[in-house]
C-alpha cells in the first residue's frame, strides 16, 4: 500500500491505527496526522521500543493495509 494513499485516507484508516496500537491517544492522532515519522515516534514513545522496531511494525503494518480498509464504505453505501 502506498503511503500517500494511507495519509489521504488518515481518518478511514485509524480505527485500523488503533486495533494495531491501542494505546495510541486521541492527542497522538492530532499529532501524527497521517504522517509516517511521526506515527512511528508515537509507537516508539508509548510502547518504549527503539525507533528501528517501532518503524519496522509501521513498514509490516503498511504492508498489511489493502483496498477493502477503503473500499468497505463505499459498498456499504450501494446497499
Amino acid at each position: 500500500m502506498n503511503w500517500d494513499r494511507i495519509e489521504g485516507n488518515w481518518r478511514q484508516v485509524k480505527g485500523k491505527v488503533i486495533e494495531k496500537w491501542g494505546k495510541l491517544t486521541d492527542d497522538d492522532f492530532d499529532v501524527i496526522k497521517g504522517k509516517r515519522e511521526q506515527l512511528a515516534g508515537k509507537i516508539q514513545e508509548r510502547y518504549g521500543v527503539a525507533k528501528d522496531v517501532a518503524e519496522s511494525q509501521v513498514a509490516e503494518w503498511e504492508r498489511s493495509a489493502s483496498d477493502d480498509w477503503f473500499d468497505a464504505p463505499a459498498r456499504n453505501k450501494r446497499h
